[in-house]
């Protein structure tokens, strides 16, 4: 199976997530085994929404009727519940952030073991082409990302809309021309969430990749071997200089997003801005004509302060909502990952294993560095975007030497005692010999699909049987293909044709 796909994912930093409905029933499937917790969340979301709405009502109280009337005893009583509303809201927010955070890091867990699950599946070939330090990336912040889905994102959306609604309500109760006037700018917030929060999200994305690239370099020149390589290379430099870069990368997109961030909450700001003048405005008119309180007003500013806090909440709702999906996206992405080497549906488990190993005509090939493999498919990992290593990793683990077997393996009978049973030591040599290279400088052009085909191919129509008791040896010159052959008996892979049977 080859690569290619998953190549032309890598080559298209242009592609862009798409919040969909299946993602989003996905997401609430890992949360349905949550829902009693969710549930009383959201009867917490109700409660600290209806102690919020009863400050304003005490102080316009306080201010109309018990300061001028001098009523010294309900003063006292009001100002000790404007002490008391504010603890036990507190308390309610303290309660409702742990079950909040309960529910988050239950689908968390639930997700982080599903993709560390199915990592755990994939095949040895997956690890030689993926970098460690994207799997490292989408297990550790990207899962990280998508709790805020549920701890922060979820929770706020919820407790704006909640709390929208309700002081909506109270506010036409109130005054209804001056509640008008309030979501006549509700349009100008709109706009500004869409202008501003597409941007918002892919910068999101972009910034996730960035990271992920630059842990992937780090993973791979900071580790024993890439360090050896780059000391016996002399790329100390150069690799510094390639670091450097990526991590400009990351600075860069970071800047750009708590530019564009702070670009979004100023433009909100100037929007209640208009807003509160208008209100005010209108407000203290209908004061100064007689028609209204000041503690009705004031009562009414606390409760314009709420509803554009709540629609400010909800119009930065959709772009934390999508750079939340972008997480959940990318997960996704891994845990979908076909598995290489499955199991038949009709496998038989292996019990009372006698010992015997049989190689019937086996055949291996590596896939070749241009993601090319013997079934000419699009490879592996070509449902993951931006993710992998495509270097060259041909015959990565025979040496990557150009090797064929020179015959089928000669089998040479061990010598049997008189009663026909093995002895304690026979041995079994199996010839294992590299590709002879043309000693003719001339070759013919003709000969170099055969010659590529060669180098590809590890083993080549290997067959001998290794029974109980005995010393199998496996001979033959570096790059032969003896350590490819150990690798199949485990089956970290499955070979191109032919087959190998357990007793």
């Amino acid at each position: 199976m080859g690569f290619r796909g998953m190549r032309g994912l890598v080559n298209a930093p242009d592609e862009k997530p798409a919040i969909t409905w299946p993602l989003l029933r996905r997401v609430l499937a890992y949360a349905r085994p949550y829902r009693w917790l969710m549930a009383a969340m959201l009867a917490l979301i109700l409660a600290h929404s209806a102690l919020a709405l009863v400050t304003p009502l005490v102080m316009r109280d306080l201010i109309d009727r018990t300061i001028p009337a001098g009523n010294v005893r309900r003063l006292i009583g009001l100002a000790l519940a404007l002490l008391a509303l504010p603890a036990v809201d507190g308390a309610l927010s303290v309660v409702q952030r742990r079950v909040s955070a309960r529910v988050g890091e239950g689908v968390i867990y639930d997700l982080r073991l599903a993709l560390y699950a199915n990592l755990q599946r994939m095949s040895l070939r997956f690890f030689t082409h993926t970098r460690t330090g994207e799997l490292m990336s989408r297990l550790n912040n990207d899962v990280r990302g998508a709790q805020n889905a549920i701890t922060s994102t979820t929770v706020g959306i919820l407790t704006h809309i909640i709390r929208g609604v309700s002081v909506l309500a109270i506010m036409l109760t109130l005054e209804w021309r001056l509640t008008l006037i309030s979501v006549v700018i509700l349009p100008l917030f709109i706009l500004a969430a869409r202008a501003l929060g597409t941007r918002l999200r892919d910068q999101a994305r972009d910034a996730l990749e960035a990271t992920a690239q630059m842990n992937a370099m780090m993973n791979e020149t900071l580790n024993i071997g890439g360090a050896l390589l780059v000391k016996l290379f002399g790329r100390r430099q150069v690799e510094i200089d390639r670091f450097g870069r990526s991590a400009a990368r990351v600075r860069d997109l970071g800047v750009l997003r708590a530019a564009t961030g702070s670009a979004f909450g100023v433009i909100i700001g100037l929007i209640s801005a208009v807003g509160s003048a208008l209100v005010y405005g209108l407000g203290g008119y209908l004061v100064i004509q007689g028609a209204f309180t000041v503690g009705t007003i004031v009562a009414f500013g606390a409760y314009l302060g709420s509803l554009y806090s709540a629609l400010q909440g909800l119009s930065n709702a959709p772009v934390e909502f999508a750079t939340s999906m972008v997480s959940f996206e990318r997960v996704f992405e891994v845990v979908d990952l076909p598995v290489d080497i499955p199991e038949a549906p009709d496998a038989l488990p292996l019990t009372d294993v006698q010992g015997e190993i049989v190689f019937d005509s086996v055949t291996f090939a590596y896939p070749d560095s241009r993601g090319n493999g013997d079934d000419g498919g699009d490879g592996l990992l070509s449902e993951v975007r931006r993710y992998g290593r495509m270097e060259n990793v041909a015959a990565a683990l025979s040496g990557g030497e150009s090797v064929v077997v020179s015959e089928p393996a000669i089998i040479q009978e061990p010598p049997r005692v008189a009663n026909d049973r093995p002895t304690r030591a026979q041995i079994i040599a199996v010839g294992l010999a590299p590709a002879d290279d043309d000693d003719d400088a001339a070759v013919a052009d003709a000969d170099a699909p055969r010659r590529s085909q060669a180098r590809r191919i590890a083993l080549d129509s290997v067959s001998f049987a290794a029974r109980p008791g005995q010393l199998v040896a496996l001979v033959g010159p570096s790059g032969a293909g003896k350590t490819t052959l150990t690798y199949l008996i485990p089956r970290l892979y499955d070979p191109t044709s032919g087959a190998i049977r357990i007793d």
